[in-house]
This record gives C-alpha cells, sequence and structure tokens, in this order.
C-alpha cells in the first residue's frame, strides 16, 4: 500500500506525466475497442461505424473531462491570466468555434447520421464518420449522373454547415429519378417514337416496377409532397439553335440507372434511325 501511495504521490507531482500515461492508456483501450467492433470483415457496415465513431467521440471526451479535472487549478490559474487577451483568442479560434457549434448544429437537427448520402455545396457522398470537428464522407460522382464511389474521401469541417446547406439524399441509396437527356439536331417531328419508346421502357422496368411503385409511396408519406410517381416521364424542348433535346426520366434502383440509361439510348437511337434515317435515305435517291 505504502508502495502504490507512493507512486500516486509521485504522478499527481509529475502531472505532465501522468498526462501522457493517461491518454496513452485510453487510446490503447479505444484501439481494442475498435478492433473488436470491426473484426475480420473486408468491409464495414454502417451499424460498424456508428459505433467506431461513437467509441472515438467517447474517449475524445472522456480524455477531455479527465485532463480538465487533472489540470483544474492551472486552468483556473491561466484563465485569470489570459483574460486580457479573451476577445484575441476567440477571433483565433473562430473556426474551431464554429467547427464545435455545427456539430451541435448537425447533433440537433438530425440532418444526417453515419451511413446517408449527403450533398454539401458541390461534394456528394456517404458518410462514414463524424466528429465534434469535421465529417468525413466517401464522395460519389453525382453530378455526373453516375452513382458509384470515386475512391475519394471528403473530409469537411463542420463549418461548413453554418455556409451551405446539407441535403440528404439517402433515398437515393435504393431508388432513384434517374434524367436521360438525348439531342437531336434536326428538327423533326419526334413524338410519333414517344408511345413505342414509353412501352420499351416500361419493358426494361417490368422485373422491378412493383417495388418501384411501393418505395415511391414510402417517399411520398415520409417526404409529405407529391413526387412524379415511378411511370416513365418524356418530353422535348428546343435548344437555342433549333435543335431538339429529349428528356426522359426514370424511378429505377441506383445501381441500375446507367445500364438502363444505354439500353434506353440505343432504343431511341434504333427508332430514330428506322423512321427519319429511312426517310432522308429515299429522299437522297430519289
Amino acid at each position: 500500500m505504502d508502495k502504490i501511495e507512493l507512486a500516486v504521490d509521485f504522478l499527481l507531482e509529475h502531472k505532465l506525466l501522468l498526462t501522457v500515461l493517461i491518454i496513452m492508456l485510453i487510446s490503447m483501450i479505444k484501439r481494442l475497442i475498435i478492433s473488436g467492433i470491426r473484426g475480420d470483415v473486408p468491409f464495414l457496415s454502417d451499424v460498424q461505424r456508428k459505433w467506431m465513431s461513437r467509441t472515438k467521440n467517447g474517449t475524445f471526451i472522456l480524455i477531455l473531462i479527465i485532463l480538465f479535472m487533472l489540470w483544474q487549478t492551472e486552468v483556473s490559474k491561466f484563465a485569470l491570466s489570459v483574460t486580457a487577451i479573451a476577445i484575441a483568442l476567440v477571433v483565433a479560434s473562430k473556426e474551431i468555434i464554429l467547427c464545435f457549434t455545427g456539430s451541435i448544429q448537425r447533433a440537433s437537427s438530425r440532418s444526417f447520421v453515419i451511413g446517408d448520402w449527403i450533398e454539401v455545396g458541390k461534394i456528394c457522398g456517404e458518410v462514414i464518420e463524424h466528429n465534434l470537428m469535421a465529417t468525413v464522407i466517401q464522395e460519389i460522382d453525382l453530378h455526373h449522373g453516375q452513382y458509384h464511389f470515386t475512391g475519394k474521401t471528403a473530409t469537411l469541417p463542420n463549418s461548413m454547415f453554418f455556409t451551405y446547406a446539407v441535403k440528404n439524399l439517402n433515398f437515393m441509396k435504393r431508388y432513384v429519378y434517374h434524367s436521360i437527356s438525348i439531342t437531336v439536331v434536326e428538327f423533326v417531328n419526334l413524338y410519333p417514337l414517344f408511345p413505342a419508346l414509353t412501352q420499351q421502357i416500361e419493358q426494361h422496368c417490368e422485373d422491378f416496377n412493383e417495388v418501384a411503385k411501393r418505395y415511391n409511396s414510402v417517399i411520398e408519406k415520409h417526404a409529405g409532397v407529391d413526387l412524379p410517381g415511378s411511370e416513365p416521364h418524356i418530353h422535348v424542348n428546343s435548344g437555342p439553335t433549333g435543335e431538339q433535346n429529349v428528356h426522359i426520366m426514370i424511378f429505377c434502383p441506383t445501381e441500375r440507372a446507367m445500364h438502363l440509361e444505354q439500353l434506353i439510348r440505343e432504343d431511341f437511337m434504333v427508332a430514330y434511325q428506322q423512321n427519319f434515317g429511312l426517310k432522308r435515305q429515299l429522299n437522297t435517291e430519289s
């Protein structure tokens, strides 16, 4: 007991050494817990990512509390000594304060959780971690009409949540309103092509049509708005130089969007060639 008391007294007298030991001990425990949560799986699930994030945030807060209690006297003296430069410290640490308050704003508004797809400014991706200072996402290429991961990891400071609107795109993980644009240079009547093209699109979507209708209804109830619907939509507008732009919108599984787009483009090109390419050829021969 005497040796233990001597060791405790020694550590209390040498607070810097005690601080290093506490940080090392808690860090080792954190690594063991995270290693146990991760296991041997090659890909992390949303539940694993949530618990890993909670473990990191919890251990960080625990370290702050312990260090504050340990250095409370010194901190109080230091606080009194820097009263004259408090304004300068606030200005210098503005970004850090914004990151902390941005984290509070995210937690209070529940704008997203780990595993959600979000868009902040021009950056889109899946949230894989968030803490008091930053949010980490795996970037997704949504701005080019694609829905695959780019392999890039973006770390967003939480202060961005006060500058940019946070768009939750979580429903797009399963189904998406996918838009297809086709430009036709010649000004011809395209409307006779649309009934047959609509039937072909419905045939491509036949295997998931019922699931798409149910999922669309779920999204409508959750959002409280009237969405376009799960059936294909086709409309045409004219460009500034007289070309026609055909816009096709389908509601389909996210992972099949690009494949379906290629099939629909092929159907349109075949129909256009059969209806207008043959007529042009006959006019040229005559």
